[in-house]
């Protein structure tokens, strides 16, 4: 084994080269067995990449199994093809399983294999005919081993002959060469059209991936077990978005839907009713008065549940909440605010105002070693040992601080679950809340429901993920506002370091904050208290039904009722929406108003 890794180091260096001489990767790492190859997360293949430290893992065991220890090159080459030319990082992964996914209707859970037989298929094309590798060997091998290779007529479906019979088109081989002999005319033509994919849109791979899919949908059905083994052994992109992070994922490229057409209704591929070079002509004349598909977007945004999906797809283990916070965290970036700030009197400076003993009992890097021995040579701990005493001078330049937030987001049986469809109240939670980490201030999020359906930060925080992991949950039970955290969380000023801005993000069952809590107090008194200890005002922003819904507002005209008595008499700032898509302007406009320094608002007399 010691000599084949000796000889495999050294084929390194020139499957580099065989893509550019200026290519740099992490040396390949070598498994002698596999059970090291499994703990690197290489399972089934005897190959592997992984985008988040850019790495070609190799099982050398599998590969002395199979027969292969003289490819190295032609192995290590194609695994630096996947980390160069398709799919070449993570986010380009993601939007490649993504195109596929929406070509493959109720067979989404092959678009891991069809992307990775895809890529091989670009990968394999160049290094067979441009760099003289020897490819074709490597499959002719890997058909003895799984024995799929011969002339049995049964064995001409489904997609793994197909795709064999691509590569003999591809590099001109005899028919039977890699796999069977006997196909039919409808195999002839689809690995035909195959072939002609990949050349057409070797430089442009994305757009030719829903074409590609589209082609194997219908051999997907036919798929047997005795081809399966082969394509696993293939499979060296399963895992390879591990520990990555793919950007714009959230967001539904316009040329999606439009590439999940059958190859056979492509012109560029089949040249029918205009002439190949008339078709690339026109081809390039329309991209060029189009922008780049990486930065075209219908407007449109995938639901966090597709998005986990995707992300499954490509590596990645996530549970439902981590898929959550990634989602809304992408998707609130684009709409970070400038976070209101507050400006204070002047910043404190410290000031030496003389010595004081230092004792045993004291913080070590409180003691002044050099007063202590310009003391006493001998020094005594208690005795000689002296400490610096400060006091505070009151600083030259005024400093601006941010506010921080307290947000109460409901999440009641009428509010969407953030995990499975959009939430907007998430979202726009989300947008303010960032905004606010952004600019320094600190956060608690208080997600509520009916009683004792209460999940809430350690206090006010600086993590991202702790805030967005409550701003994502979801109970979807009855409606009670948690008054005893307002109570508890207002109980005394001393525990606030600064002002707070108070969020209420709900509906007509905000009212339920104005009941009495279980020790029998006045929700009215609470909110009041509330209000007036945190200092920097507060603001409902509720899904409130229009003048015009006569039914609903008879229907709930009590809770009405408590928001506008809210509103007038303490204070509160609301802003009322119709549907939960408003709350994204809101989260705009609630940064415009404050943008200048944030002020408690005086009750204004607005009414729902």
């Amino acid at each position: 084994m010691a000599e084949l890794v000796a000889q495999w180091q050294e084929a390194w260096p020139r499957a580099l080269e065989v893509w550019s001489r200026y290519t740099r990767l992490q040396p390949a790492h070598l498994c002698q067995s596999q059970v090291v190859a499994a703990a690197e997360g290489l399972r089934g293949s005897f190959a592997m990449i992984r985008f988040a430290d850019q790495r070609v893992v190799i099982d050398l065991e599998t590969i002395r199994h199979l027969s292969l220890e003289d490819y190295g090159v032609e192995i290590l080459a194609h695994e630096i093809g996947h980390h160069v030319l398709a799919p070449a990082n993570a986010t380009d992964h993601a939007r490649l399983l993504a195109r596929i996914r929406s070509a493959l209707p109720t067979l989404h859970q092959h678009a891991p294999m069809v992307a990775n037989l895809y890529t091989d298929l670009l990968i394999n094309d160049r290094l067979q005919r441009q760099a003289d590798l020897r490819l074709a060997d490597i499959y002719r091998a890997l058909m003895r081993t799984s024995g799929a290779q011969g002339g049995d007529q049964s064995q001409a479906v489904g997609v793994w002959p197909l795709y064999m019979r691509i590569y003999e088109q591809l590099w001109q081989l005899e028919r039977g060469e890699l796999c069977c002999a006997h196909t039919d005319a409808r195999l002839e033509t689809d690995a035909w059209l195959g072939a002609r994919l990949v050349r057409v849109y070797s430089r442009d791979w994305l757009e030719g991936a829903g074409r590609f899919a589209s082609l194997l949908l219908p051999y997907l059905v036919m798929e047997q077990q005795s081809h399966q083994q082969a394509a696993k052994l293939l499979h060296d992109i399963a895992s390879a978005g591990q520990g990555s992070f793919p950007a714009g994922l959230h967001e539904v490229d316009e040329n999606e839907a439009k590439g999940a057409i059958h190859p056979a209704e492509d012109p560029l591929i089949t040249g029918l009713n205009e002439s190949w070079q008339e078709a690339l002509s026109e081809s390039a004349g329309e991209d060029e008065d189009m922008e780049s598909p990486a930065l075209q977007s219908t407007g449109q945004t995938r639901e966090p549940f597709a998005y986990g999906e995707i992300l499954r797809a490509c590596g990645l283990t996530l549970t439902e909440q981590e898929v959550a916070i990634r989602y809304y965290r992408e998707r609130a970036l684009p709409y970070l605010v400038p976070y209101p700030k507050q400006t204070v009197p002047s910043a404190s400076e410290p000031l030496v105002e003389g010595l004081e003993p230092w004792d045993s009992g004291d913080p070590l890097d409180q003691l002044d070693w050099l007063q202590t021995l310009l003391q006493a040579p001998r020094v005594v701990p208690g005795l000689t040992t002296v400490k610096r005493q400060y006091g505070n001078q009151p600083g030259q330049e005024r400093s601006d601080q941010p506010i921080d937030l307290d947000i109460y987001i409901d999440s009641s049986g009428s509010m969407p679950n953030p995990k499975v469809t959009t939430s907007y109240l998430t979202l726009a939670g989300a947008i303010i809340a960032l905004s606010a980490l952004r600019a320094g201030a600190r956060v608690q999020v208080t997600l509520w429901s009916g009683k004792s359906q209460v999940t809430q930060t350690a206090g006010f925080v600086r993590h991202e993920e702790q805030v967005l992991a409550v701003l994502t949950g979801f109970y979807g039970g009855a409606t009670a506002f948690p008054i005893h955290v307002l109570r508890e969380t207002y109980s005394h000023a001393r525990h606030l370091e600064r002002p707070v801005h108070l969020l209420m993000i709900s509906d007509e069952g905000i009212s339920t904050m104005f009941d009495q809590d279980e020790q029998g107090n006045d929700g009215w008194d609470i909110a009041a208290r509330a209000l007036q200890i945190a200092g920097a005002g507060g603001t409902f922003a509720l899904n409130l039904p229009g003048s015009d819904n006569v039914y609903y507002r008879g229907q709930y005209m009590e809770s009405l009722k408590a928001v506008e008595r809210a509103v007038n008499t303490q204070g509160w700032n609301l802003h009322s929406i119709t549907n939960w898509e408003q709350l994204m302007g809101f989260a705009q406009d609630f940064s415009r108003r404050h943008r200048r320094g944030f002020r408690p608002p005086a009750p204004t007399g607005r009414r729902p």
